[in-house]
């Protein structure tokens, strides 16, 4: 006998239609598994036979051969049991009726018949609703992250015998309720605030002028002064996130095995802080199962590098094509997958091993070969594609003590947000967002200066020893400003402002 059900494998973050063939036929009793399947996916023989014999079913004794096509396609993890049961079910005549060829199968199977929550649902919903599937079979735990999407008519069940009684036509299973997104988002709400960040205006208001922009940031200042917090409070006045960007976020945690299963769909712009030991396959993606990295991860959030100069010059300058590109590809020798890194880079470093450098109020004792040591950690590469850099100094105790509070993310966010929107109508036609995305041609259309506008911008390309990239920088960070600002035109002023952002040329290279 022979039966084939329906799954799905991904590839990256795209899922890929697989045809799960069973045939038993008499014969040595033998169980083949073919179809380029990988080790967790060949160990199935044996959870599915436990998980048979376990729900009650009769196991065929027979020569039976398992086939997963398209056979060049790598076929991973343990998402295909449910549907190698299910397919062994249905050519032993187990399963009376032929709904099973209605239905997408995903789930790992345990050795009692239940199924178990697996990686990766949300994307293969996603990707096979656009091949015009719309029925699904999931594990109960998967139920979350599959309510989001409204075409698709899913069933989450806790087991094998569950599974064979709704395709043998039972009643009494009801499809996942979808769920609002709007809905889920209204609860969500940060555990730090900018009022929470004591002193440190120009701090604060570079940040404010990066968001605005989606501008890349480098602050450098001694030890305790509040970078860390400083950082922790960007997510506070991003634009919230719309569905489509939750589910591009949502897609990518879901591959990477991190996404919340109990909500099932990311409600918060990520903030990824890897170790500075971080590899770098660890922070662009890949390994054996081209796996998605750090820059993945924050898609569409922050990625924070604190103390930047202690990670390895390589993991660092393998940032620099994800910060240009907004995407990242991970070749290996079987495949090639792309994933999205549209995110926002925020360093932190200290301005020198002992951290006083340039500090108002502490002395340094670092020579100067040691300080120049440390900083060429950093490519001028790398600083170039890094648009705002904000030194951040000690605050005095009245400004530590004080009992006033700080302006809150709220108000900040709101100004961000009219900035944001005036980008969106200006680049309505370019297919950008934001001013950081401005390519060469943009900035050109966009950023035209007057004559004291232009000296200026000479004059700090010359005292500060700019490189093209770093004085395009500012003009895109000036645009900004000048949006903040509500003004049409950049003006002598947002230029003046914008070149105050790159001061650790002058400091360090000037």
């Amino acid at each position: 006998m022979l039966a084939k059900v329906k799954s799905f494998a991904l590839d990256g973050l795209l899922g890929c239609e697989v045809d799960v063939e069973v045939d038993i036929n008499s014969g040595i009793p033998s169980f083949d598994l073919v179809g380029l399947p990988s080790a967790a996916t060949k160990e199935s023989k044996e959870r599915v036979y436990s998980a048979i014999k376990n729900s009650g079913f009769l196991y065929p004794v027979k020569r039976i051969t398992v086939n997963l096509a398209p056979a060049d396609l790598k076929k991973e993890g343990p998402g295909f049991d449910l549907a190698i049961a299910v397919s062994l079910l249905a050519a032993s005549d187990q399963i009376p009726k032929k709904l099973y060829k209605d239905f997408i199968m995903l789930g790992e199977l345990s050795l009692d018949g239940r199924l178990r929550h697996i990686d990766g649902v949300l994307p293969v919903i996603i990707s096979a609703v656009q091949s015009g599937y719309t029925k699904f079979i999931v594990p109960k735990e998967n139920a979350p992250e599959a309510s989001y999407i409204e075409r698709a008519e899913v069933y989450a069940l806790e087991s094998l015998r569950e599974a064979a009684a709704l395709l043998s036509g039972g009643e009494g299973f009801l499809r996942v309720e979808p769920r609002k997104f709007e809905n889920i988002i209204e609860c969500f709400s940060y555990p730090v605030d900018f009022a929470d960040v004591k002193g440190q205006a120009f701090a604060k208001r570079g940040l404010e002028i990066a968001v605005s922009g989606g501008h890349n940031v480098i602050m450098s200042g001694p030890p305790g002064t509040g970078k860390t917090l400083l950082a922790q409070c960007v997510p506070t006045i991003m634009p919230d996130m719309t569905f489509e960007e939750a589910v591009e976020v949502a897609k990518i945690h879901s591959v990477a095995g991190i996404l919340d299963s109990r909500v099932g769909i990311v409600t918060a712009r990520p903030f990824r802080t890897p170790h500075h030991s971080a590899t770098i396959p660890a922070l662009v993606g890949g390994g054996a199962k081209s796996r998605p990295g750090e820059v993945s991860l924050a898609h569409n959030g922050v990625l924070f590098l604190d103390e930047m100069p202690e990670y390895s010059r390589r993991a660092l300058e393998s940032l620099r094509q994800s910060l240009e590109d907004r995407k990242v590809t991970v070749s290996r020798v079987q495949r090639t997958v792309d994933y999205p890194a549209d995110f926002m880079l925020i360093a932190s470093m200290n301005p020198c091993p002992c951290g006083n450098y340039g500090s108002k109020t502490k002395q340094c004792s670092c020579t100067s070969h040691q300080i120049r040591q440390y900083m060429s950690r950093l490519s001028g590469p790398l600083l170039d594609r890094i648009d705002l850099q904000i030194e951040v100094d000690n605050i005095t105790y009245d400004e530590l003590r004080t009992t006033r509070e700080g302006e809150r993310s709220a108000e900040i966010k709101s100004r961000a947000n009219r900035a944001r929107e005036i980008q969106r109508n200006r680049f309505a036609s370019d297919g950008i967002l934001t001013n950081s995305a401005m390519t060469n041609a943009l900035i050109k259309k966009y950023c035209a200066l007057d004559s004291a506008s232009e000296r200026l911008l000479e004059r700090a390309y010359q005292k500060l020893a700019l490189s093209a990239r770093g004085a395009a920088r500012i003009l895109k960070v000036a645009r900004t400003i000048a949006d903040l600002d509500g003004s049409a035109d950049i003006a002598p002023k947002h230029i003046g402002e914008a070149v105050q952002y790159r001061m650790l040329d002058k400091k360090y290279y000037g």
